[in-house]
């Protein structure tokens, strides 16, 4: 446990308590929805929980209601709304499993136990679109699922779906297919060190694993039947974001990278000013106990930098205007520091979660990605800009808010200037 989520512990149970999960993330339900979570589970267990200890016996009571219903209807022949309970009941036995921070709580292991069946009866129900996938990695593994499109295929685009620190493989059953695999596309949701199987397998997440971990990835893929080698991109939320960008950066068989919410700034603002959970996951992930070593070896030495920098493929970077894990101004210099035909958008009065344009923001994304996988956006000097207003406007050529009324911070402006030469 870090020292902030140690004191301040009783300030989130405040906030659950008083707000329910929106009071911490506003407007995830939204987002929480492209992950597969049914709206109607979401109210039962959040109507179950007022404090966050309370979180993993909620989740594993609503997945286990969701399972049984799933039995009934495979028992009595109706496979696809079987196959739809499985998927939620999956999602949430894994946000039951997440909920407890040690690797061998029996109770986290049969949890775990629990998703892998209900994946295992999907994959079963829709004829093996799904499947697991493991992989040996630097003295362990890590772990992904395939999602197949109906039908033989050849030469197919694909996609990596990169997780968000809090998120694993499983986050993405319902997205892989409603975006991807119906467009005849192949996708594999991974977990890279320090997510899901692979850290409670001893997979610890440092510096520069993870881009290893998606290059391992990107072996599997470029080696399986059907994918096109050429066409294979990354979509990433939030941590993979960051992520996705070190992987572009230093693996040129990524052919296009869009990313959502991603930290590019300073790490202070997400381990020191956001909540507290953000960090003490973080160092769970990394295998650390000791603080001030986590803050010595990895916070301070983790922002992308001039790293962007070295990105050559079309990348699309998306980040709410008051994301509170990277202000805008630090996404914004991160931007300018990309050479690689680029793109963004800013969404108004959006925050981290993006959930009030998730639905949106998860198309857009698949979309983008099939376009520029197929040789769109590849033109030297590209540079899209865009300002997404909450009233359905949008205002192009800048991403800055509107409200800056062209004021533009001092610390951007001067980087903007150092970057096209004209800074005195």
């Amino acid at each position: 446990m870090t020292t902030r989520s140690t004191a301040q512990s009783w300030i989130l149970d405040i906030a659950l308590a008083q707000g329910g999960f929106d009071a911490l993330h506003p407007q995830a339900k939204g987002t929480l929805e492209q992950l597969g979570h049914d709206p109607t589970d979401f109210d039962k267990v959040f109507d179950l929980v007022h404090s966050g200890a309370m979180l993993p016996k909620a989740w594993a009571t609503v997945a286990a209601q969701a399972e049984e219903r799933a039995g009934h209807h495979r028992r009595n022949g109706f496979a696809r709304t079987a196959a739809d309970l499985y998927l939620r009941a999956a999602v949430m036995w894994g946000r039951a499993q997440y909920s407890i921070f040690d690797a061998t709580d029996p109770r986290k292991l049969a949890f775990r136990a629990r998703t892998n069946h209900c994946v295992e009866r999907l994959g079963e129900l829709r004829g093996g679109a799904v499947r697991r996938v493991a992989l040996d990695f630097e003295g362990g593994q890590i772990f992904a699922l395939l999602h197949l499109p109906a039908g033989p295929v050849r030469q197919a685009p694909a996609v990596i779906l990169g997780p968000g620190m809090d998120m694993i493989k499983e986050d993405y059953l319902y997205a892989a297919e409603r975006y991807y695999t119906s467009r005849g596309m192949i996708a594999l949701s991974i977990e890279g060190p320090g997510q899901g199987e692979s850290r409670a397998g001893g997979v610890t997440v440092d510096l520069t694993n993870y881009e290893r971990a998606v290059g391992r990835y990107l072996d599997y893929l470029t080696e399986l039947p059907g994918v096109d080698p050429q066409r294979i991109g990354m979509f990433g939320i939030s941590m993979s974001g960051y992520w996705g960008s070190r992987a572009a950066a230093t693996d040129t068989r990524l052919a296009a990278l869009a990313t959502f919410e991603a930290p590019t700034g300073d790490f202070h603002t997400l381990f020191e000013r956001a909540q507290p959970t953000f960090k003490h996951n973080y160092m769970y992930m990394a295998g650390y106990d000791d603080e001030a070593a986590f803050d010595r070896e990895l916070t301070a030495r983790m922002p992308l930098g001039d790293l962007v920098g070295d990105i050559t493929c079309p990348v699309l970077y998306g980040i709410g205007e008051f994301d509170e894990l990277t202000p805008l101004e630090q996404a914004l210099a991160n931007y300018e520091l990309v050479n690689a035909p680029k793109e963004i958008r800013v969404y108004e009065g959006e925050f981290h979660p993006l959930g009030g344009v998730a639905a949106e923001v998860f198309r857009f994304g698949a979309e983008w990605l099939e376009r520029a996988l197929a040789g769109e956006f590849a033109e030297p000097g590209r540079d899209v800009r865009h300002y997404v207003h909450r009233d359905g406007r949008t205002t192009d050529g800048t991403a800055d808010p509107e409200w800056w009324s062209g004021a533009v911070p001092f610390a951007l402006e001067r980087l903007r200037a150092a970057l096209t030469g004209t800074s005195e």
